[in-house]
């Protein structure tokens, strides 16, 4: 099995698509003149491309500046603006515009504002359903602090999917998200299954985590019921962040997803270029056992 050294250099196996065709341009054109943000653009996702070209765009609420300093990611951090109220129904015009029928709502943490911002992700997520009454919503939301009425108060608008990425194993998280604290991600995740929801997690490799330690995640997500999982590569945005340690090998991404597999994960999505929302429609159609794992 190969692995490659630390290096700038990213390695022969990326391929990162940048040929555009229409529906990148009408998008593009869409999200500026509604006035949105996506994570595509703020979080300088490499799958942009991709995604656009085939009408698929990952919405960020709550303004495009994050209260904390997490040092993997690009988004800009600083004081942020009150929040939008006119941002969801935006949002659910734009679903309708795209035609979506799977459409992911996610955001900067906002440790600002008393509910985390939990009120806009439900009042977003009910207002995209009842323009677009076939299609599916999935969120992606901070920890909120840990506090389990601000996550009740997005799980009552009935997403159909809750995400919240915990990102690195625990020993990296003083190092990669100094304002955050990986039980309390963990319990964000049991809490928001113990509700009924179909959840799911993303995890960053390559900041100095060992294989163990990946392994040892990945148990204990599948002992709070946790069905979805992402794997993919940490990229450096600027020097001014957190190094790449270590580039994975397709074949270890491989590898991992099959260990996944094999604790019982419904759907894994593992590789290089994945990102946590990623072909997200894909398991629209997966089956998700909702019995609690014990």
């Amino acid at each position: 099995m190969r692995t490659s050294k630390k290096s700038n250099r990213l390695p022969s196996w990326f391929r990162i698509k940048l040929s555009t065709n229409q529906n990148f341009a009408e998008i593009r054109k869409l999200i500026r003149n509604n006035q949105l943000h996506t994570v595509c653009q703020s979080a300088a996702c490499p799958n942009r491309t991709e995604c656009w070209n085939s009408r698929t765009a990952t919405f960020l609420i709550l303004g495009d500046m994050c209260t904390r300093s997490c040092t993997f990611c690009s988004v800009t951090k600083g004081v942020p603006s009150a929040p939008d109220r006119h941002e969801p129904a935006r949002i659910a015009a734009a679903v309708a515009s795209l035609q979506l029928k799977y459409a992911v709502i996610t955001s900067v943490t906002r440790d600002d504002l008393p509910d985390g911002g939990a009120t806009l992700f439900a009042e977003t997520v009910s207002a995209v359903r009842l323009k677009n009454p076939e299609s599916r919503v999935e969120v992606l939301t901070p920890d909120f602090k840990g506090s389990r009425e601000s996550l009740q108060t997005v799980l009552h608008a009935k997403p159909f999917v809750f995400g919240h990425n915990l990102e690195t194993v625990p020993s990296l998280y003083s190092k990669v998200r100094p304002q955050a604290e990986y039980r309390r991600s963990r319990n964000v995740l049991a809490w928001a299954r113990e509700y009924g929801t179909v959840t799911k997690t993303g995890i960053m490799l390559g900041l100095g985590e060992g294989m163990e330690e990946i392994e040892v995640v990945m148990r204990d997500l599948r002992e709070i019921g946790c069905s979805i999982l992402t794997l993919g590569q940490y990229l450096q945005p600027s020097r001014n962040h957190i190094p790449v340690k270590k580039y994975y090998h397709p074949d270890e991404f491989n590898m991992l997803r099959d260990k996944a597999l094999s604790l019982g994960f419904e759907y894994v999505a593992a590789g290089p270029l994945v990102r946590s929302s990623y072909q997200a429609d894909k398991y629209s159609e997966v089956k998700v056992d909702l019995t609690v794992v014990k």
